[in-house]
Formats: structure tokens, sequence, C-alpha cells
């Protein structure tokens, strides 16, 4: 099998998980853990939607300026997880990180709910808040602004995450878990299977 078929192999997996996952009762099943490492080195994982997969890699959007904001542009590297408990199966996506395009993002940014767009401008994610007053006056403030239209703020924005590598865990008696990855290395995709 050549390496685009083994990558294309393991993308069709992981959105044959997804679908499996919106069978399911999950109230968000592209919910995913993002973890990203600062300039001072510490790890932070936090929550985010997935919005899109294809062959360029894995969506999501944010503010960026946030704490993750902050960590990509000194680090660009990222590693998301989706673990899907009715299912009993994971998965890891994990690469270097790239700005998507202003054209990706305002089209996305188009489908948002109002009150979605409106809460883009009025919060300035990951800083300290004095008190929930001061969000609320901010938003107030950003709707009189934007009585219809509602821009794109300059700072919001969407992440691609390239994969290196995609991990599939499904769970076996046991602990006697199926564990197998593809990986990018510099021959190409690869396929293998990994201890539990």
């Amino acid at each position: 099998m050549d390496s685009d078929t083994i990558y294309q192999e393991a993308l069709s997996r992981v959105h044959q998980v997804l679908e499996r996952a919106r069978a399911t009762d999950l109230p968000e099943p592209t919910a995913g853990v993002l973890a990203t490492v600062g300039p001072d080195g510490w790890p932070a994982a936090r929550t985010v939607l997935l919005k899109e997969l294809d062959h360029q890699g894995a969506v999501f959007y944010t503010n960026r300026n946030s704490r993750k904001g902050q960590h990509l542009a000194a680090n660009p590297r990222a590693a998301l997880c989706f673990h899907f408990q009715p299912l009993y199966e994971q998965v890891e996506i994990r690469g270097v990180v790239a700005a998507v395009s202003a054209s990706e993002a305002d089209h996305y940014w188009a489908q948002r709910e109002r009150l979605s767009q409106l809460g883009a401008w009025a919060s300035h994610q990951s800083d300290p808040l004095a008190s929930r007053h001061e969000l609320e006056a901010r938003l107030e403030e950003v709707e009189s602004r934007f009585p219809e239209r509602v821009p794109r703020p300059p700072h919001w924005s969407g992440y691609r995450i390239i994969p290196s590598s995609i991990e599939l865990w499904s769970a076996g008696d046991g602990r006697l878990h199926q564990r197998e990855r593809y990986e990018h290395r510099p021959d190409g995709w690869s396929h293998f299977l990994l201890n539990p």
C-alpha cells in the first residue's frame, strides 16, 4: 500500500469513528481535548470542537489571543484527543499547526449563531475577569455596535493540525486494548500496531 493510500485509510477510519459517535447520545460528539505546550514549557489541555477533518488536517476555531493561541504562536505543535466513552474508542491526532485561510475562517464565522459571534468580540479569552458584570457590559456594548451583521474579529480564526500521526484505540477485555498508529515518517506514511 502506498503512502497516500495509508493516510487516506487513516482519515477514513477516523471519519467512521466520528459517525459512530454522532449516532450515540453524546451531546458534543466532535469535542476533543487539545494539548499544547507554552513558551514556559508547561503543558495545557482544554476542550475544542472539531469543525473539519480532511486530507489537509483537523480544524478548530478560537480566539488567537487566548492561552492556546499564545501557545501555538510560540510552539505550533499540538495533540487532539477524542474519547468516545459509549463506543469505548479513542482517537488521537498529533501534528504541526497552521492557521486556516481568511476565507475559510470567514466561511465558518458566517455559520455561527449571532450570540456566539457577539461573544467572540466581548470575551477577552483567557484574561482575568473582575466580575461577570464586566463581561455582560462588554456584550451589551458589542450588541449596540453591531445591530445587524457581526463581522469576524481580527483576533478570531481557525487552526489546522496537519497530522504527523493518527492513533486509534479501542477497549479490549483484560486491558488488552487494540492500538494502531498511522505515522508520517521521512519516507511517507506507515501503519503499525502498538502494545496496549
